[in-house]
């Protein structure tokens, strides 16, 4: 829990729940805070309803006041409070409950059950998570059960919607800010899924992904899962084509390789969301989409060479660009 549970000394930290609704449907939730912001706002909730359709796509982005990261209880057990909007809570088994609502909408929300990255890994970064890095990358549940309730004061939703039983996948991001480019991926379908994040940092390409199923579960990370200046690799190939909103990374190991694939519909179902930087939040600096469809390989090593041993396909994943992977990134008149 230690990972989720607030760092008062790092320089940025988010907190990142995608609920997965019974109709198809998604909402995306950030809470972030850039405490000594130097220009920009520091403070960030981010709301964002998806449906299965991905249009028409509702967002509230709220430049609050303060969020307060209160440790309030043993086992890392805490509360982010929204003076504006209300709150979410952390408790040390890992329930989680949203109490959050404005004038334009409300979320509340508790889950039961957390489901780690790993049961040898309580974290995607392992042994990374100790080193100084400028970003951290924790994986708190791959799907957690919950009931919930919302609403949303401008859209017509139909009751069943509204509220029921959902899956939630939650993550935290912390440490100096945001990579120039970044790429990141998450796909689930029963108790099978992949989740993948990584980018340009410190002069290299890293990423860090996993793969999980009842019977097979794989981990890739540096030193398998890097490049140094973007070029050299022996292990990892990425390419990024955001001209056709497609990416493609294989990382081999010494008796497993993993390829995955993602691309999703050119123009529609995207939403920008701001980031978190040393200067505050810049706005629009990545794009998502919850349309797309990931492809994934695994090979194992034989005596003549790599064989396939699973083919999976998941739609209506996650995709996102990032920084420099983002051409249309930068502040919107709106």
């Amino acid at each position: 829990m230690e990972h989720f549970a607030p760092h008062q000394s790092a320089a940025f930290e988010g907190y990142y729940s995608k609920f997965d609704l019974p109709s198809g449907a998604h909402i995306a939730l950030i809470i972030c805070s850039v405490p000594n912001a130097t220009s920009r706002p520091p403070y960030m909730v981010s709301f964002t309803y998806y449906p299965e359709s991905g249009s028409p796509i509702f967002q509230c982005h709220h430049w609050v006041s303060d969020i307060q990261r209160i440790t309030n209880g043993p086992g890392h057990a805490f509360e982010l409070r929204v003076p504006e909007l209300g709150s979410m809570i952390c408790d040390a088994d890992g329930k989680t409950s949203y109490n959050l609502r404005c004038a334009e909408w409300s979320l509340d929300a508790v889950t039961s059950g957390r489901e780690p990255w790993s049961s040898t890994k309580r974290t995607p970064e392992g042994w990374l998570i100790k080193l100084p890095l400028p970003l951290h990358w924790h994986v708190q549940s791959l799907a957690s059960p919950c009931v919930y309730k919302f609403s949303i004061k401008s859209v017509n939703l139909p009751g069943t919607e509204t509220y029921g039983r959902a899956t939630i996948h939650q993550e935290k991001n912390w440490a100096s800010s945001f990579p120039s480019s970044h790429m990141w991926i998450q796909a689930r379908a029963d108790n099978r899924g992949i989740c993948l994040a990584g980018g340009k940092i410190m002069g290299m390409t890293a990423y860090m992904l996993g793969y999980r199923s009842p019977d097979l579960n794989l981990d890739f990370v540096p030193p398998l899962a890097l490049s140094v200046f973007g070029v050299f690799s022996p292990f990892m190939s990425v390419d990024v084509d955001w001209a056709n909103r497609a990416f493609t990374i294989s990382v081999s190991g010494l008796w497993r390789k993993i390829v995955v694939r993602a691309k999703a519909p050119k123009e529609e179902g995207w939403f920008g969301l701001g980031c978190p930087f040393p200067e505050g939040h810049r706005e629009n600096f990545v794009t998502e989409s919850f349309l797309a469809v990931v492809e994934v390989e695994v090979w194992a090593r034989g005596w003549w060479g790599w064989n396939a041993v699973r083919t999976e396909r998941f739609e209506n994943a996650s995709l996102e660009f990032g920084g420099g992977y983002f051409p249309g990134r930068g502040e919107k008149n709106e």
